[in-house]
C-alpha cells in the first residue's frame, strides 16, 4: 500500500503576474524552483491565501533571482497579482517510507519571493 505525502512546499509567496492568454502552468523563479526541490514540468497545488482557491497545475522555470510567480492559463483566474499562495507537491510512499520521509519546504520573503539569507 502506498499513500500520497507531502513532498515540497514553497510557504508564501506573491504572485506577480496573472496571464490567462499562456497555455497554463505556474512560473517560478528558477531559485524557488531548486530551493525547493521542485522539477519543470511536475504537478503542483497553487493555494491561494487571499480567496481559498485550490488548484493543479505544473512547474515552468522562470528566470533566476526575478522573484517570478506566475499564474499562466486558467490559473490566472483564480488569483490577482500580489495575492500570496502556497506551492505544494505530493509523493507517493509506501506506509513504512511515510514514517521517516521529511519533506522540503521553504519560508521565502513573501514581499520579494526571494530565498532569505
Amino acid at each position: 500500500m502506498t499513500i500520497e505525502v507531502l513532498r515540497t512546499k514553497i510557504h508564501r509567496i506573491t504572485v506577480t503576474e496573472a496571464n490567462v492568454d499562456y497555455i497554463g502552468s505556474i512560473t517560478l523563479d528558477l531559485d524557488l524552483v531548486e530551493a525547493s526541490g521542485l522539477v519543470e514540468g511536475e504537478k503542483v497545488q497553487v493555494l491561494n491565501v487571499n480567496n481559498g482557491n485550490r488548484l493543479e497545475t505544473y512547474v515552468i522555470l522562470g528566470g533566476r533571482g526575478t522573484g517570478e510567480v506566475c499564474l499562466n492559463g486558467p490559473a490566472a483566474l483564480r488569483a490577482s497579482v500580489g495575492d500570496v499562495v502556497i506551492v505544494a507537491s505530493y509523493a507517493q510512499v509506501t506506509l513504512e517510507e511515510a514514517k521517516t520521509f521529511r519533506p522540503t519546504i521553504i519560508f521565502p520573503d513573501e514581499r520579494t519571493n526571494k530565498l532569505k539569507k
